[in-house]
């Protein structure tokens, strides 16, 4: 069974997935295919960063247009709207501080305050940020608009980390991931905020799949490992087109009831 919801723009059904371990890897994956994928156009096709943002830019528009037609959750459309939106947020931090020669330290900041805002927006206008039953437009669009500068400012924070500071691509996932085994903690023992963990844990995946994106694509005398950015790509693409067959066919990640916290 599936609840259905009501906005002012009529009914629809519920347009995110459960989230699971699927999520999870699914997202991280896309993550790291935002920031090899970037660079695979920019660079090593010679798209430079300009083209690149225009084509990417409206790759995500069509996704986006596709996902919001929809009348319900379908993992085609929902997680290649993820990938698109990986990519943008990647160029757009890339833009600011490679084109415009604005910092790792602003734009993480700028970046910040501005999602800080659309999560205030998103608060006053539905009174819950909640990821569960996304069923009206205006919450869906601050869904996605939340999402997108999770993932710029992921992006800058984890450059920031890994480059500036001169972390290393290794030790700043290792951080990531000791991170979100914190924000687990704090969830599953100090039973914090599902929702408040939600998107802290959102947060910090975008760093860990763009520093594991970099760890692999990088050639070693960059502290890579060497797999370049096609081989990087078509893998971590690869993985996600199986799960997201595997979520299309079993429905495994469907919201079949509305949560208590939505």
């Amino acid at each position: 069974m599936e609840m259905r919801g009501s906005g002012a723009d009529g009914a629809l059904l519920n347009k995110v997935p459960e989230v699971t371990i699927y999520f999870w890897i699914i997202k991280v994956m896309a993550t790291t295919v935002g920031e090899t994928a970037a660079d695979l156009l920019s660079m090593r096709l010679n798209f430079g960063l300009s083209v690149t943002s225009y084509v990417m830019s409206a790759a995500f528009i069509i996704a986006l247009m596709f996902q919001l037609a929809a009348r319900r959750y379908r993992p085609p459309l929902y997680w290649i709207t993820v990938v698109a939106i990986s990519v943008v947020g990647t160029l757009i931090s890339d833009n600011l501080v490679d084109g415009m020669g604005i910092s790792l330290v602003t734009t993480s900041i700028v970046f910040a305050v501005i999602l800080a805002a659309v999560f205030i927006l998103w608060y006053a206008c539905e009174r819950t940020l909640s990821i569960h039953m996304i069923v009206a437009r205006r919450r869906e669009l601050l869904y996605w608009a939340a999402i997108l500068f999770t993932f710029a400012m992921g992006t800058s924070v984890g450059d920031l980390l890994a480059e500036r500071l001169d972390l290393g691509y290794g030790q700043a996932a290792t951080v990531f991931c000791a991170m979100i085994s914190g924000v687990a903690f704090l969830y599953y023992v100090l039973k914090l905020d599902g929702i408040l963990c939600f998107w802290i844990a959102y947060i910090l995946t975008r760093p860990l799949g763009a520093s594991m994106g970099d760890l692999l694509a990088k050639p070693s005398i960059a502290g890579g490992l060497g797999w370049g950015t096609v081989t990087t790509s078509f893998v971590f693409l690869g993985v996600i087109l199986a799960l997201v067959a595997y979520l299309t066919l079993t429905r495994a990640d469907e919201i079949g009831s509305e949560p208590a916290e939505a």
